[in-house]
């Protein structure tokens, strides 16, 4: 269990949005987050959603950006924690998406023992760098903050189709192979940014060989999918969108997946679990999806978080 003399007692209440995530009356237009990247700045109709009930047994948020930030919402690594922790979600993975937030997690890492750190160049973002004859250096500074001891993934890194076109292919793929070489090397996980791209993202890890812990970082894909994830043992992490009402694909995967390759993420501050979607996410707002994918499977809700927070740490280690 990843605790702190700090963590003791927080006046959280079920119900009510945490005090840190309240759109304050004015701002001062500060840019910068905490550990000085960019700061994502994003403004979503009805601000951050309540507190939900904690949940019986805590769970680990796989894949969450603490950088992006929401219209003049400031909030700490330590007060996106707290939150999180009365929620029953005690640790988190920080994940970088380029340079700035990758440096950025490098950073934040160390200032609380509830976290820990993703290090990777988007694949929207690689053909850019492919562009500007800027890859290499990029991907050479990513294996070297890849190595510190509380970064336990590269990711996320992967194929995108929908947002890259055709030109931009080539760029995605050298990045991916090379944040999959740097994974083996370096005995990391890797976490997998796939969005139109299945079958291309399944070929290359089996011709370039996966690295010993794989995720499919918001899996997107179908029940065919999941079993081709069970067959090569690689992980499945399911996000808000397992509750839309859309998504009858990803609940048949939920079913299929084999239930020791089962994660859970809030890819915050990005899908929103039912009932508070189109507003922003965060860590603490785990429990709505935990809950929902323990009705999809009809299973006991605290055997199904033990489950989740045994198969995180089998992926990234331990959080103390």
């Amino acid at each position: 269990m990843c605790n702190s003399a700090t963590h003791a007692s927080h006046p959280y209440a079920a119900g009510e949005t945490p005090p840190a995530y309240r759109e304050p009356e004015s701002t001062d237009g500060t840019d910068t987050a905490d550990g000085g990247a960019p700061a994502e700045r994003r403004r979503r109709k009805g601000g951050y959603p309540p507190l939900p009930e904690p949940l019986p047994v805590p769970v680990i948020d796989n894949h969450t950006h603490f950088d992006f930030r929401e219209g003049s919402v400031e909030v700490s690594i330590r007060q996106a924690l707290d939150a999180a922790e009365a929620a029953g979600v005690r640790g988190a993975v920080q994940v970088g998406t380029d340079l700035a937030s990758s440096r950025f997690t490098a950073d934040v890492v160390g200032q609380d023992t509830r976290l820990l750190g993703a290090v990777a160049l988007h694949p929207n973002d690689a053909p850019l760098l492919e562009e500007a004859g800027t890859l290499d250096d990029a991907l050479a500074e990513i294996e070297q903050l890849a190595a510190g001891p509380r970064i336990r993934a590269l990711g996320e890194t992967g194929l995108d189709y929908f947002r890259t076109g055709e030109e931009g292919r080539g760029g995605q793929l050298r990045s991916f192979r090379s944040h999959i070489d740097i994974a083996k090397r370096l005995g990391k996980a890797l976490q997998i940014h796939d969005r139109d791209a299945h079958d291309d993202v399944v070929a290359t890890l089996l011709a370039d060989g996966a690295p010993e812990r794989v995720v499919l970082h918001c899996f997107s894909g179908d029940a065919d999918l999941a079993r081709t994830c069970n067959e090569h043992g690689w992980y499945m992490s399911f996000a808000g969108t397992v509750t839309f009402r859309n998504a009858g694909n990803l609940r048949e995967a939920l079913r299929v997946a084999d239930p020791a390759l089962v994660l859970t993420e809030t890819d915050a501050p990005f899908l929103t679990p039912h009932p508070h979607r189109g507003r922003p996410n965060a860590s603490y707002l785990v429990p709505y999806t935990v809950r929902a994918m323990a009705g999809i499977l009809g299973a006991d809700l605290d055997s199904l978080c033990a489950r989740l927070t045994a198969n995180t740490e089998a992926v990234y280690g331990s959080w103390d």
